[in-house]
């Protein structure tokens, strides 16, 4: 059976900024996004342009440096949001927007003080403004770990409609399952009529200690795109590790999947995060135990 491509999706420069005491600087978020870029990481979501002008001009500057990589934005439903995501993506050699609203009940009711009706308005219309402005638009359902089934669904399909290239369903609150993450894109491949123009895309937090297991159930589900952090790095118990989904995909062919990550340039990487963001790995993090040894056997080989 061919193998499928599961594209890698870093957002180490966003969502693991967020980590209190992480704070980066355009030209540290430059020299990072180009080491991703050799990494072999297909999406580098460079910032929220909207938020701040240090956050605009990190991801313009990252924008003129990429070559091979897409580079995204986020943003939320907001036209104006939109609008200076586009802007600073324009140097972009293959910009994405990635704007998104809330998903379920407690979302729609409580955070945005709506109903699902308004909300599907809102996602479509976002939707069919960055698809003008980009070719490639991803569109996130927050809090869909918790979100009603046929709702997904629904939304799924209207953006995917409206232009999404990509929808994205996130476990924002660390909240599933594995084997429900993986009925989630089973249930949207099966009920979602034009599910075969967009990619699913997999985005776990870890409050659970679940955002490896979650995400790689939602790669078994039919999710081929996976959202993550170099060390798994982000608010509050951290995002889906790189290191870990990219060697469990490596050392598991019988899922029949594969990453474009160079595994060998795993540890370095890690390193230099580490050392840039002043967060210090922990020495029996999965992946980089892996990694050490490795390194330690091949010197043990070469002394003796």
């Amino acid at each position: 059976m061919a193998q499928d491509k599961v594209f890698i999706f870093d957002t180490t420069l966003r969502d693991g900024e967020q980590v209190p005491g992480c704070k980066l600087n355009t030209e540290e978020k430059i020299k990072l996004a180009l080491e991703l870029e050799i990494l072999g990481v297909d999406i580098i979501e460079a910032g929220f342009p909207v938020s701040s002008p240090g956050d605009f001009n990190s991801v313009n500057e990252i924008s003129k440096v990429i070559k091979n990589a897409t580079v995204t934005g986020l943003t939320r439903a907001v036209q104006k949001d939109i609008e200076v995501a586009a802007e600073a993506l324009k140097p972009a050699v293959r910009p994405r927007i990635h704007t998104g609203i809330g998903s379920s009940d407690n979302h729609i009711k409580y955070k945005f003080n709506s109903t699902r009706e308004k909300i599907v308005e809102r996602a479509v219309a976002a939707v069919k403004l960055a698809r003008n402005l980009v070719p490639d638009v991803e569109f996130y359902a927050e809090d869909a770990g918790r979100a009603d089934l046929q709702f997904l669904a629904q939304l799924t399909e209207a953006v995917i409609s409206a232009g999404a290239t990509v929808v994205n369903i996130p476990d924002t609150t660390g909240f599933c399952l594995p084997h429900q993450y993986q009925e989630k894109m089973q249930y949207l491949i099966n009920n979602v009529s034009n599910i075969d123009k967009a990619i699913l895309s997999c985005h776990c937090h870890n409050d659970l200690g679940l955002a490896t297991a979650n995400s790689i159930a939602g790669a078994i589900g039919g999710a081929r795109q996976i959202e993550c952090t170099i060390n798994g790095i982000g608010e509050r118990a951290g995002n889906t590790s790189l290191e870990e989904v990219a060697m469990i995909i490596k050392k598991h062919p019988e899922l029949n999947l594969y990453t474009n990550i160079d595994t060998s340039k795993l540890l370095p990487m890690s390193r230099l995060v580490s050392d840039t963001m002043r967060m210090v790995v922990q020495p029996i993090k999965p992946s980089s135990v892996t990694t050490h040894f490795r390194i330690l056997r091949a010197f043990i080989r070469m002394a003796f």
